[in-house]
């Protein structure tokens, strides 16, 4: 991939990047070189079951930069008598105390997927709560849920926030989001064409409330379908953005990272 940055000191966080997953083993030291190399100094890896949060915390202690989010994704659920919520809930606090644990999630609703719906509710305002109480910023996944996910998110007001990964909707559903205190998570959906609506809602939405993400080693840009996605692929979306809105590389790099790290307590 050909550095975009021509050698300029712009800083780039990917705020969705599931770095631990084993797609990554064969490669993993020699890409967080090149991101380091290519302005990408911070990362968050969004947990998605609790068996995997001993993986990410390892990571995030062995690479300076690197942060993650403790959850459960709707569709890592198992059967409904699996879930001890409880247990869930004890388990957000203990993982929570790790240095680098700076969220809660990725969790969320998915009517996409077949699954307990009830459930998968349940399990999510279990986290918010968990975020209410731990003071810390939540990650959330929708597919085809939104109505419901913005009542579970009225029920359980957060203080800090948080991020709507994979925004992909209408700038009014967005603002909705914003005005709660969520960013919008942006990646590689605006580098296809055919996303009319994402792409003219992120020309018009304000810049402070937005933050680049890649969900590497999924969600591959426009032109690499079938290929896995990277963190380095966060260039290549900051690169789209800036087009799509008329704006400078700089000027994306330097707020969407300032959104970011302003989110997660950084700065």
């Amino acid at each position: 991939m050909q550095n975009i940055l021509d050698g300029s000191p712009l800083e780039f966080f990917d705020t969705h990047c599931h770095f631990d997953f084993e797609d990554f083993d064969s490669d993993r030291d020699e890409i967080w070189a090149e991101c380091q190399n290519r302005g990408i100094h911070h990362m968050l890896v969004p947990g998605v079951q609790p068996e995997q949060w001993p993986r990410m915390r390892d990571l995030c202690a062995a690479n300076r930069g690197i942060y993650f989010a403790a959850g459960l994704h709707p569709c890592w659920l198992e059967s409904p008598q699996d879930q001890n919520l409880s247990q869930l809930q004890q388990a957000l606090r203990d993982i929570a105390a790790i240095e680098h644990c700076i969220a809660i999630g990725e969790c969320g609703l998915d009517q996409y997927i077949d699954g307990d719906e009830t459930l998968q509710e349940a399990v999510l305002c279990a986290q918010l709560e968990m975020a209410q109480e731990l003071e810390k910023p939540v990650i959330l996944h929708c597919r085809r849920a939104h109505n419901l996910l913005l009542r579970c998110l009225k029920q359980f007001p957060l203080k800090r926030g948080g991020i709507l990964h994979a925004y992909s909707g209408s700038q009014e559903q967005a603002e909705q989001y914003w005005k709660m205190g969520f960013f919008l998570g942006i990646g590689g959906t605006i580098t296809y064409e055919r996303a009319n609506k994402t792409r003219t809602a992120v020309k018009h939405l304000p810049l402070n409330a937005l933050v680049l993400e890649t969900d590497a080693p999924d969600m591959p840009l426009f032109g690499q379908q079938g290929e896995r996605n990277s963190p380095l692929n966060v260039l290549e979306v900051a690169k789209t953005l800036a087009e799509l809105r008329g704006d400078s590389l700089a000027n994306i790099a330097t707020q969407t990272t300032q959104n970011a790290k302003q989110l997660f307590g950084l700065i």
